[in-house]
């Protein structure tokens, strides 16, 4: 199964709402709304799975704004 895919499925069972992406110059792009220890979890699980995958993370910490009820594949 492929990163955003394995990253939906994470988040589901994390309980985990918002959506992920494929940018244009190869990277991702996870928008994501739980507790802060949860999506830390998140985070840790996806390094987890895709050790040789993840070079390199840059997160931005925000107040929930889009009241998400999901987490969905972005195409």
């Amino acid at each position: 199964m492929g990163f955003r895919f394995t990253a939906q499925e994470i988040a589901s069972k994390l309980s985990v709402y918002g959506w992920v992406r494929n940018l244009s110059d190869g990277r991702v792009e996870i928008v994501a709304e739980a507790e802060e220890a949860v999506l830390k979890e998140f985070l840790g699980e996806i390094q987890r799975v895709f050790p040789r995958y993840v070079s390199g993370t840059e997160v931005d910490w925000e107040a929930p704004a889009e009241g998400f009820s999901d987490f969905r594949v972005r195409f």
